[in-house]
């Protein structure tokens, strides 16, 4: 099998070495010249995942074409990114190909979620999206990894088996939509869990964001039709608990940044790439308004990214909430 990934940040990079230890062939296309150039010949990606040596064998390339002929591809650009990157890759995808989601978040404009971005940006109906808990460095360096993925069977079937093998394993669901919902709202979630965090007001806080935060995800998610029992796997749960707990998470880190009393606008020391939960906040907050759906952490968060309401005011706002029925 030949499995061609999109985008060579951390986590596309990742996928890439996954695929290559379950045996197919991979091409992965980067934005950068230097990046594909360090990937393909020195096996290393020093902006995105330092210090990982990566699998040998993988092919870079800036040429969309080149993923041509590949069996299966993988999208792995940043969500915000993610509608131009398919629409230049649309004239070049075969019909045949296994398209598969694997950005996380919620289009800014639209609403829309990335499964239905990349229909409409690739014209193609059938697409697959692949989530769950895995920081890129361990699916990397080959450490155990489960994660979950949805989609029609025949898309769903090149997908597994371009990258599934016994430390990278794959469960099968067609609930694409939980699949998409989880992987997005977890993100905003462990801003507000770093921001619990960097506020110094302890673990039964950042527990209490863990779980409210998981109501929030379940009311959205129910709301856009996902079953509640994909939600509470892999790519929901699961998900959300290592990005609100990992210290190498890069919202959590934004939101313990946050928290602390530094300006939204200072990078994250460290950590290249995209702070996608602050991407996506906003984007799931008028989502849930239009769909009558309350997510009140999510409304915090988006608030203080936007300067409208300081970090003391959104925990004073949150914590002055009413307490009613916990599965209401």
């Amino acid at each position: 099998m030949h499995l061609g990934v999109v985008g060579a940040g951390a986590w596309g990079t990742a996928l890439a070495c996954a695929g290559r230890r379950a045996g197919a062939r991979v091409t992965i296309w980067a934005h950068e010249a230097e990046t594909a150039e360090a990937i393909g010949a020195r096996r290393a990606n020093p902006v995105f995942l330092p210090g990982v040596a990566l699998e040998s064998g993988i092919g870079a390339t800036t040429d969309m074409a080149r993923l041509a002929p590949c069996d299966a591809v993988l999208l792995a650009a940043p969500s915000a990114h993610l509608r131009a990157v398919c629409a230049a890759l649309a004239p070049h995808l075969r019909s045949e190909a296994a398209a598969c989601v694997c950005a996380k978040g919620i289009e800014a404009g639209s609403g829309k979620l990335m499964t239905d971005v990349a229909r409409e940006a690739l014209g193609r109906g059938r697409i697959a999206v692949l989530s769950g808990p895995s920081f890129a460095d361990e699916v990397a360096r080959g450490l155990p990894t489960a994660v979950a993925a949805a989609g029609d069977g025949e898309t769903l079937d090149r997908v597994v088996a371009c990258l599934a093998d016994p430390m990278f394993r794959v469960y099968r669901g067609s609930d694409a939509t939980g699949v998409a919902v989880g992987g997005a709202v977890k993100n905003v979630i462990a801003i507000a869990s770093g921001i619990a965090v960097g506020r110094g007001l302890g673990d039964n806080a950042r527990a209490a964001a863990i779980g409210r935060g998981f109501a929030e995800m379940a009311r959205l998610g129910g709301a856009l039709g996902a079953r509640r029992e994909t939600l509470m796997g892999l790519s929901g749960l699961g998900d959300l608990v290592l990005t609100c707990t990992g210290e190498r998470s890069r919202n959590h880190a934004f939101g313990r940044r946050l928290g602390s009393g530094r300006a939204a606008g200072e990078p994250v020391a460290g950590r290249a790439g995209v702070v996608e939960g602050a991407v996506t906040a906003p984007a799931v907050v008028r989502l849930a308004e239009r769909l009558g759906v309350e997510t009140p952490i999510s409304s915090a968060v988006s608030d203080v990214l936007a300067g409208r309401l300081p970090v003391d005011d959104a925990i004073a706002r949150l914590l002055a909430r009413p307490v009613g029925d916990e599965f209401a």
